[in-house]
């Protein structure tokens, strides 16, 4: 019974794509509760160490039978996985040190439009004024939550610590999303497989910096936990649900499920860790969505 109910599952988009928005978002959450329970870079490498365990065992054969295609873009796989993984993760769980899970949610939101911006830079992609629009209202939402619904003051007292991370991190994100428009041509599980091993190779080196440096401690039980949450739930389950999505109806259609993530982040955050949503998050949240909306608006 329960492989009927999973075979069903898996033949439903929605489910699955609303269920990764989810599992992201659940993330931010993750990173919140993991502060002072396990240090950042801890985090990152026991992640990508399962993760990458899990997916050697599942593809790691379907990875080596396609390594002729793969070999020659390694260097590009490289810089990719560090940023877009280990980089963004390690940037994202420090950020909770500081700001609260509902900023980051909300600026996590600003992604798809920083990929925009870098495919015009990098691609020479087209940007029309409807897209130009969206951009500068979504821009207007994450100004609105970085400088905490107070622009004028921001500028006397400086960005949190925190949000400044966040923001980065989406920079990081951006730049690894922007450079699959010209990944190898293999399944994207065997390419998800890849970039988990770079994950768990280059995490190492931050991790063992960041104990000579900060001397965090073992990971707490609470540590593991988060740890195991990460692995299973944003890191192996969404991006499988995310390719069967995009399977099922295209990535485009798929796509717009991404943009529930700031949205379930902002509500998790508020029913699980008891923080404010403040009246400037609200705006601001309604000018990143608005935003991206208006940048995916007749995109070539």
């Amino acid at each position: 019974m329960l492989i009927r109910l999973g075979q069903k599952l898996y033949g439903q988009p929605a489910i699955l794509l609303t269920l990764t928005a989810m599992f992201f978002a659940g993330n931010v959450v993750a990173g919140q509760v993991a502060a002072g329970e396990i240090a950042p870079f801890q985090l990152v490498l026991a992640r990508w160490v399962l993760v990458a365990a899990v997916l050697s065992m599942l593809f790691g054969r379907e990875l080596r039978a396609h390594w002729t295609t793969v070999r020659p873009f390694m260097r590009r796989a490289v810089v990719m996985g560090t940023l877009g993984f280990t980089g963004f993760n390690g940037l994202f769980y420090s950020a909770s040190l500081w700001t609260t899970g509902v900023n980051i949610g909300i600026l996590q939101g600003a992604i798809p439009v920083l990929v925009l911006i870098m495919a015009f830079f990098a691609y020479g992609a087209r940007v029309g004024p409807v897209q130009l629009a969206g951009v500068l209202i979504t821009l207007g939402g994450v100004i609105l939550v970085a400088t905490g619904g107070d622009p004028a003051r921001a500028l006397a007292i400086g960005l949190n610590p925190g949000d400044g991370l966040m923001l980065l991190a989406g920079v990081f994100y951006a730049f690894y999303t922007t450079g699959l428009q010209r990944r190898p041509d293999i399944p994207g599980r065997s390419f998800f497989t890849l970039m988990a091993l770079i994950a768990a190779v280059t995490s190492a080196p931050f991790a063992l910096a960041e104990a000579l440096i900060v001397a965090p401690d073992w990971p707490t039980p609470t540590g593991w936990l988060v740890t195991l949450y990460v692995a299973i739930f944003p890191s192996c389950l969404a991006q499988l649900f995310f390719l069967r999505g995009v399977d099922l109806i295209g990535p485009g259609r798929a796509g717009v499920y991404v943009n529930l993530v700031p949205v379930f982040g902002a509500l998790l955050s508020v029913a699980l860790l008891g923080q404010l949503l403040e009246v400037y998050h609200a705006v601001a949240l309604v000018l990143v969505l608005t935003g991206i909306w208006l940048a995916q608006r007749n995109r070539v």
